[in-house]
């Protein structure tokens, strides 16, 4: 195994451009994986990952030094691997990928979810992982929304990219105006109750930005308008929460 210590190392240089830098991911294709579970995840799919980076410490015992027994793999000094800031609480084993591609076009006649804007990491990653969970299969992510393949989102999706086509940079309007199912939106105007709402059929849901929610164009175009009954005293969901309500009350009906 290769131990790097110096921050002038190429190979350190790259990966910290890679961590800081959307531009560079894009550019390069490739992205950042942090932990076992999903490292596992993608090689599942996709097969043995490019390169594994593990954190000097991390050797010394544990389920990473287990995971990376008899594998090749880069050694960071710890402090480069802090250094990174990949994420809040880095695990010790990262691992450089090129990002999948989704090798279809977008299906207009199966279940979908749409986010318009969602800049949140932590909100994109979690609404990545609860369509998923629901079974569904493909998301449309707006131009504003974080990009799906950064390190924060990835660790939030907890490697359910792996089972979704993602599509980023969607015009949502278009997709919207040729969807052969229902498109649903939350929203408060002229809507019906989740729980005795249409839900038969494919049904391309569209979840919005933190504050703003969804815009108003794509509001109008809708052919659903839900709200989520909330006989409490809060008036709002965080858009996680609300979209696995809806995407599991679409998922209970189905099974009943």
């Amino acid at each position: 195994m290769k131990l790097i210590h110096s921050r002038d190392n190429a190979f350190f240089k790259s990966l910290k451009r890679l961590a800081e830098s959307g531009r560079e991911r894009r550019k390069t294709g490739q992205t950042l994986l942090d932990g076992v579970h999903l490292v596992e995840s993608y090689e599942a799919v996709f097969g043995p990952v490019e390169t594994l980076i593990v954190a000097e410490s991390a050797l010394a015992g544990g389920e990473v030094a287990g995971f990376v027994d008899g594998r090749d793999a880069v050694v960071l000094a710890d402090a480069l691997m802090r250094d990174l800031g990949l994420v809040d609480t880095p695990s010790g084993l990262l691992a450089l990928i090129k990002a999948p591609q989704a090798n279809a076009t977008v299906n207009r006649e199966k279940d979908a979810i749409l986010l318009d804007g969602v800049q949140d990491p932590g909100n994109v990653g979690t609404l990545l992982r609860t369509a998923a969970a629901a079974g569904v299969e493909q998301a449309l992510l707006s131009p504003g929304c974080a990009s799906a393949w950064s390190p924060k989102v990835l660790r939030a999706g907890q490697g359910a990219h792996f089972a979704l086509a993602i599509h980023e940079e969607v015009d949502l309007a278009g997709f919207m105006a040729g969807y052969e199912g229902t498109t649903a939106v939350t929203c408060l105007d002229g809507a019906t109750s989740l729980y005795s709402a249409e839900l038969a059929g494919p049904v391309a849901w569209v979840f919005g930005a933190e504050g703003q929610g969804v815009r108003h164009e794509l509001i109008e175009m809708a052919g659903l308008r839900v709200r989520i009954p909330m006989p409490g005293t809060v008036e709002s969901l965080n858009v996680g929460a609300a979209a696995a309500v809806c995407l599991f009350e679409m998922v209970r009906r189905r099974l009943s």
